[in-house]
């Protein structure tokens, strides 16, 4: 996905003289090329993550569309404010992009992860969110954002599922009667895994925000008021859109990710991590045929 990014970015640089992109080390030596071709349009703070985002916001407030990278933890946690006020507070838009999901750089430590970065850009109003599961729907979703002058947060990770999904909004891959099982970006092979043989609807989407709330609808009043919700960030970032989306439907939510209870201090690689949050196909299997009683 980061790969893909950055070859994309390069190529929207070099055909769209608005467009400016702003780093803080990261991902400075991929795009050396294009800095040097457009010196004026590829910024790097250094190791400066509130100035990365000021810096963004004051391209954008010039007319140009900004694109502002690094990991989540630095990107949205770090410099949190500086998106709430420069960017919302001003209500100019921007794109941001990280790379590093929640603890795609576990070997690094709790400093590089970062599972609550949607549920704080939920907290601001008018973000779009995409999620993508694979490089091609990053491509896809990094043109889309580049016209116009919306707020999007692009949250792109190691992690990847097999096979693109390019639909909008919710796609139903699968069609059941005992439940809806929502999937979010590069989780869904794991829960294509763990729903087999299930008499369950698996919904997918690489975009989270806006929430597809009539796809929802739709699938539980074609099967059964009984949802789990799967997202690779914290468990339950989207239960309330789950609830007013279905807030005359008497139903049932179960909220999977990464754990709220407690915060998981090892260090191992991403599949230690999947299993310690209960993200791993056989753990998503139990918690789902123990909610929906298959």
């Amino acid at each position: 996905m980061r790969e893909t990014f950055l070859r994309v970015t390069e190529e929207i640089l070099d055909a769209d003289p608005d467009v400016a992109v702003v780093l803080a080390d990261i991902s400075v030596a991929q795009l050396s090329g294009a800095a040097q071709r457009h010196p004026d349009r590829v910024v790097n703070v250094g190791i400066r993550e509130q100035l990365l985002v000021s810096t963004g916001a004051g391209l954008a407030l010039a007319g140009l569309r900004p694109i502002v990278h690094t990991f989540p933890s630095f990107l949205v946690e770090r410099a949190f404010e500086q998106i709430k006020l420069d960017f919302s507070h001003q209500e100019v838009g921007g794109v941001l992009v990280s790379y590093g999901a929640s603890y795609d750089m576990s070997a690094a430590g709790r400093t590089h992860q970062s599972p609550g970065d949607v549920a704080l850009i939920d907290s601001l109003p008018g973000w779009t969110v995409h999620v993508p599961g694979h490089a091609s729907e990053v491509r896809r979703l990094l043109l889309e954002s580049i016209p116009g002058d919306g707020r999007v947060y692009l949250r792109l990770s190691a992690q990847t599922n097999a096979a693109p999904h390019l639909g909008v909004g919710f796609t139903r891959l699968r069609f059941g009667s005992s439940g809806v099982v929502v999937a979010v970006g590069p989780v869904l092979d794991r829960v294509l895994r763990a729903c087999a043989g299930l008499d369950v609807t698996v919904l997918y989407a690489s975009t989270i925000r806006p929430f597809d709330s009539a796809g929802l609808r739709s699938a539980v009043l074609s099967a059964s008021p009984s949802v789990v919700l799967v997202e690779p960030y914290l468990a339950g970032t989207s239960a309330h859109w789950v609830s007013e989306a279905l807030s005359d439907v008497p139903h049932r939510l179960k909220s999977l990710g990464v754990r709220r209870d407690a915060e998981v201090r090892t260090y191992g690689e991403i599949p230690d991590h999947d299993l310690a949050h209960g993200l791993d196909a056989g753990s998503l299997r139990l918690s789902i045929r123990d909610f929906l009683g298959d």
